[in-house]
């Protein structure tokens, strides 16, 4: 990797230390601030599950995280983190555990304003979404839990200095299952930006696994993460621990496991794909601020308790620092890239060209796409995806439409030369795809949807499964494996 690509990566990074320092304050927060855990055990066992639920379980929340804005060059992915970073950095030194969750998204918004870009709109309702059932969520199950283990604790005969022992035991497995939970969901607002433009390879060790460019970019967030763990993280943690409200260390546990739940609800792909097989609903897998669902679990029981100990001031101060955040994020990130890319003459995204040639046009007939409109524009070439999408609007498209549209028609050049074979690795691949791979050598693309057809052509193993529901998770590995065949034959500088 070369030198400029790590600096660049600097801003992700510089975004794992605050966030360290944050989530260990909602993974162990209430345990310290109620005095069964002490910091130096709690920071140890965070740092450790963190790096594993990133690297084993972290794709999920990402490839939602890139459904929002595809950030296309690593310049603007770079300031897209950094001022998200600054952002939660300002607001972690003022003791306000807000969330980073909504920094990041509001970044990635301000990019897409200032490239001209299509903001995912329905990935961003989901996103938005949670932020309310997050909390919620976690107040409920927190409320529940606390009830029934009430309840227990009236019934059973248990020692103090047992009962103690319990908790005490019961605190470090729920903070590292919520640590677990952490990596997998939340390392998407660390280095999600990245993924798409990954300066890393990807490589086997023997014949035992292989490491994607994403698991490795994953594996240096949640290193900077636990850098950030031992670093600035008390003050935070008593805001949560014991400024918001005062936690016996029953309910200290309580918080922790609720808050762990939640974050498992929403990253694990094993779960997503348990309820897919039995025909149930799944739940997205997108970022959710562990802020939000601690907050939520302290206030769940807070208000089992009829309100009383809830501090509403420090609950207020909380609750703006949530609703200022993205937009704080946004601006920022806007100006910020206006400077990187006017002053500093950095190309913070790749130039995007959207034309309807020929077999645009034959493929959105084939998809009966009324191509009646988009013969007017025929001829025409358009650099930003929002000016594309505002004809296609006055032409009566519906949004569905609008989207594919516009995805069809982006320019997208790939050459095929053999000597970058080489670089792609066959362990990474499956035989049949790597055969299918080579077979491409010495061909050019101009469309990333004719490439995908190309793949298919040569091996079904490059094929999308129809049911996506069902075959989601097998989806998204034929997406990362598309994402980096994209990365090693794109045209430099195309169009």
């Amino acid at each position: 990797m070369e030198v400029a690509g790590l600096v660049f990566l600097s801003s992700g990074l510089f975004l794992g230390g605050p966030r360290g320092a944050k989530k260990t304050t909602n993974v162990f927060g209430t345990a310290v601030g109620s005095g069964m855990v002490r910091f130096a055990t709690a920071a140890i066992i965070c740092s450790v599950f963190v790096i594993l639920g990133a690297v084993i379980s972290g794709a999920g929340a990402a490839h939602t995280l890139g459904k929002l804005g595809a950030v296309n060059a690593i310049p603007g992915a770079f300031m897209v983190a950094f001022a998200a970073a600054l952002t939660v950095y300002a607001m972690t030194k003022a003791g306000l555990p807000v969330s980073t969750t909504q920094a990041i998204v509001g970044s990635i918004v301000g990019w897409n304003l200032f490239t001209g870009s299509l903001t995912g709109g329905s990935t961003l309702v989901t996103l938005v979404a949670t932020w309310i059932i997050c909390p919620v969520l976690a107040a409920v199950i927190a409320a529940a839990l606390f009830k029934a283990i009430s309840l227990w604790l009236r019934r059973a005969e248990i020692n103090i200095f047992r009962l103690d022992a319990y908790t005490r035991t019961g605190l470090i497995l729920a903070g590292a299952f919520g640590a677990y939970s952490l990596g997998a969901n939340n390392i998407a607002n660390v280095m999600g930006v990245f993924v798409p433009v990954s300066p890393f390879t990807a490589f086997s060790i023997g014949d035992l696994f292989t490491v994607s460019s994403a698991q490795q970019l994953f594996l240096l967030g949640s290193v900077a993460i636990a850098v950030g763990v031992f670093t600035y993280s008390k003050k935070v943690m008593m805001t949560v621990g014991s400024s918001l409200m005062s936690l016996s260390p029953i309910a200290a546990f309580v918080v922790v496991v609720s808050h762990s739940i939640v974050l498992f609800l929403f990253a694990s792909q094993g779960l997503e794909h348990f309820l897919a097989n039995l025909g149930l609903p799944t739940i997205p897998l997108v970022p959710v601020s562990s802020s939000q669902a601690v907050i939520g679990a302290v206030v769940g029981i807070g208000l089992l308790k009829g309100g009383r100990g809830i501090r509403g001031r420090v609950l207020g101060s909380i609750a703006a620092g949530w609703a200022v955040t993205p937009l704080i994020a946004g601006v920022l990130c806007f100006v910020a890239l206006f400077f990187l890319q006017n002053v500093f003459n950095q190309q913070v995204s790749r130039l995007v060209v959207y034309e309807f040639t020929n077999p645009v046009l034959t493929r959105l007939a084939d998809e009966s796409i009324d191509i009646g409109g988009v013969k007017s524009l025929n001829g025409r070439r358009f650099f930003k995806s929002v000016v594309l999408a505002d004809e296609l609007d006055r032409l009566a498209y519906d949004d569905e439409e609008i989207s594919r549209i516009v995805d069809l028609a982006e320019i997208d050049n790939f050459d095929f030369h053999p000597d970058r074979l080489a670089d792609l690795g066959e362990d990474y691949l499956t035989p049949d795809q790597y055969a299918a791979v080579i077979r491409l050598s010495g061909r050019i693309f101009t469309h990333r949807w004719l490439l995908d057809d190309a793949l298919v052509e040569g091996s079904e193993e490059w094929a999308l499964l129809s049911d996506s529901t069902i075959n989601k998770l097998y989806n998204r590995e034929i997406d990362e494996k598309r994402r980096a065949i994209y990365s090693l034959f794109r045209v430099a500088g195309a169009p």
